[in-house]
């Protein structure tokens, strides 16, 4: 009984402005999942939340100014990243011009360009030439993009998405991994701002199990 007394008493005083009401503990199997075994993060000095999406997804789209604003309430401890879903062979090529935005270095152009694009638009972006003419529309070379979409570091980081999802076993989106451990999803019946909740939850019932 002591460990879910602490853990609710570091959620009810985790921040001066949350009330009782609002310190809810979120329950295993009824909120998230546990992730087992569980996956190996990228920096072990920080608590790291995943963001599993695709752009054709339209509750993506809806969830992403939410999580946007979200991202930036989080503390220096936490780090944020969005990870690609792939289980058919159009997302790969989705997965494939989300990381070559990050590598040319127009990522937050480009991810609004292409969530409106498949969204908004109605674009399928179901080939390298038409998502290369969105890419150059904001500024890029068309050569800078081929060059940047075909590499073998996108590749690698296609493929380490693909992973991780399969090992986290997504199937859906949008969901979230809190480090490694926690799957969110609201196929539980819950909206997306309650998912947002939860990740909190996770990331205090985190902070206190690194502490102690």
């Amino acid at each position: 009984m002591l460990k879910p007394l602490l853990l609710s008493l570091a959620v009810l005083f985790a921040s001066p402005f949350v009330t009782a009401q609002e310190a809810k503990v979120y329950q295993q199997g009824e909120h998230y999942d546990l992730i087992t075994p569980a996956i190996r993060t990228t920096n072990p000095d920080k608590i790291e939340v995943v963001e599993f999406f695709w752009y054709g997804c339209g509750h993506c789209y809806t969830f992403e100014p939410l999580a946007s604003q979200w991202k930036k309430t989080l503390p220096d401890d936490v780090e944020f990243k969005g990870s690609p879903a792939v289980w058919a062979p159009q997302m790969e090529l989705h997965s494939r011009m989300f990381y070559a935005a990050e590598v040319l270095g127009v990522f937050d152009t480009m991810h609004l360009v292409l969530f409106q694009a498949m969204n908004v638009d109605r674009k399928r972006l179901s080939s390298e030439n038409e998502i290369g003419e969105l890419f150059v529309a904001n500024g890029v070379s068309k050569e800078d993009f081929s060059k940047a979409f075909n590499s073998f570091g996108v590749s690698s980081m296609v493929r380490q998405a693909t992973a991780r999802a399969k090992a986290a076993k997504i199937t859906g989106t949008p969901e979230m991994m809190v480090n490694g451990k926690y799957r969110i999803s609201t196929r539980k019946g819950f909206s997306q701002s309650e998912m947002l909740k939860i990740a909190d939850f996770l990331i205090t019932k985190e902070r206190a199990a690194i502490a102690g």
